[in-house]
C-alpha cells in the first residue's frame, strides 16, 4: 500500500494524513458490517499511514467508538487523530429524535465518548449539525472550555453555512469543517468553501463517493438491507438512480483511459480541489480501502479535469443528498 501523505487540518488544526477513514458504516446506516473485517480495515489504514479516524457518538449508539477503541488497542494514541461528532439524538428503535448541542449536552456527550474510546482527549470535537435552538457561540464556547481543560485539542464544525463559520470562528479557532463534497455534491463551492479559506478553516470532505453511488460498483438491482438509509435516499431511487448511473459510466470511460477505477478518480478529484481538503473514505473492507488508497497515485492533468467536468458537470445529479427531513440547516437565525 502507498504511504499516505501528510497535511494539516486548516491553519490551526492537527497534523494528519491527507486521506481520512470514515468509520460510520462499520456500525450503522449502511446495513450489516463484519466487526472483525472492520477492525482489520482500521489496522490496514493505520499501517498505510492513514491517521485520521472519523466517527460520531451516535454511530451505532456508541458502538463505533467502542470498535475504534478495540482497533487501537496496543497502538500509540499520539499517532492517531480521532474526530468525533456529537449532538444527534437516537431512540432504542434507531429513530432520529433531533439534535442537542447545548453546553451541558456538549460536555456530557464528551464524557461518555472519552470513556468509550478509553482515551484522555479527542483531537477534533464537533457538533454533527447546527442545533437550531442553540446559538453556535454557546456550543463552540462549551467546546472551548473543554479545550482549556485538556479534554479536546481542536474545535471542528460539521454541515454548517458560511455565516455560522464566521460566528463560530469569532469565538474560538476552528480547525476544519466536515461537509459533503463530491463530484455530484458541489454546493459548498459557491460560498462555504471560499469563506472557510478566508478564515483558515480546512475541509474534511465526506461522501466523496456519494455513499457508494460514485464507487463504480453500484448496480440498479442491488438489494439493500432495511437498515440501509440509501433505500430512502432520493439519489438512489427510480429514474434518479438511472440518470446518476449514466454519469458514473461517463466517469468510468475517463478512469479506464487512465488505468484507474471510477472510485479512484472520484476521490482524486476531491483531493485535487485544494491542499486544504482532506477526503474521508468510508471503506468497511480492506479491498475497498486498498482501492481508495490507490487514488493517491492518480494525478489528474488539466485535460483530465476538463474531461471530468464535461462528463459530470456541477449540478448534474438527480435527487437531493438526503430525504427532506434529514437535510441539514446550514445556517440558523440566531
Amino acid at each position: 500500500m502507498p504511504t499516505t501523505p501528510r497535511t494539516t487540518l486548516g491553519a490551526t488544526g492537527p497534523a494528519t494524513s491527507a486521506l481520512g477513514l470514515g468509520c460510520m458504516g462499520m456500525s450503522d446506516l449502511y446495513g450489516p458490517a463484519d466487526e472483525a473485517e472492520s477492525i482489520a480495515t482500521i489496522h490496514a489504514a493505520l499501517d498505510a499511514g492513514v491517521t485520521l479516524l472519523d466517527t460520531g457518538d451516535f454511530y451505532g449508539m456508541g458502538h463505533n467508538e467502542l470498535l475504534i477503541h478495540d482497533a487501537l488497542r496496543g497502538r500509540n494514541r499520539e499517532d492517531v487523530q480521532i474526530s468525533v461528532k456529537f449532538g444527534a439524538q437516537r431512540s432504542p428503535a434507531n429513530d432520529w429524535l433531533g439534535y442537542d448541542a447545548g453546553p451541558a449536552a456538549t460536555k456530557s456527550s464528551l464524557a461518555y465518548t472519552l470513556r468509550r474510546l478509553r482515551t484522555d482527549y479527542i483531537d477534533v470535537y464537533r457538533p454533527a449539525r447546527l442545533d437550531p435552538n442553540v446559538p453556535i457561540e454557546e456550543t463552540v464556547g462549551a467546546i472551548a472550555d473543554l479545550v482549556k481543560a485538556g479534554y479536546v485539542r481542536h474545535v471542528g464544525l460539521s454541515e454548517v453555512g458560511a455565516d455560522t463559520l464566521r460566528r463560530a470562528a469569532a469565538v474560538h479557532p476552528i480547525s476544519d469543517l466536515q461537509i459533503e463534497y463530491s463530484l455530484i455534491s458541489r454546493s459548498i463551492e459557491a460560498e462555504i468553501l471560499p469563506t472557510a479559506r478566508e478564515l483558515g478553516i480546512g475541509i474534511t470532505a465526506y461522501g466523496v463517493l456519494s455513499r457508494g453511488l460514485l464507487s463504480g460498483h453500484w448496480s440498479p438491482d442491488r438489494e439493500l438491507a432495511g437498515t440501509d438509509f440509501r433505500g430512502h435516499s432520493p439519489r438512489f431511487q427510480g429514474d434518479n438512480l438511472t440518470h446518476n448511473l449514466t454519469l458514473v459510466e461517463a466517469l468510468r470511460a475517463i478512469a479506464t483511459a487512465k488505468g484507474a477505477t471510477v472510485a479512484q478518480v472520484a476521490i482524486a478529484w476531491v483531493a485535487s480541489r485544494g491542499e486544504d481538503i482532506v477526503p474521508l473514505v468510508g471503506a468497511r473492507r480492506r479491498d475497498r480501502l486498498t482501492e481508495a488508497l490507490g487514488a493517491l497515485d492518480v494525478e489528474l492533468t488539466p485535460a483530465d479535469l476538463a474531461a471530468i467536468e464535461a462528463a459530470v458537470p456541477a449540478g448534474s445529479a438527480a435527487g437531493d443528498r438526503y430525504a427532506a427531513a434529514q437535510m441539514a440547516h446550514l445556517d440558523s437565525e440566531h
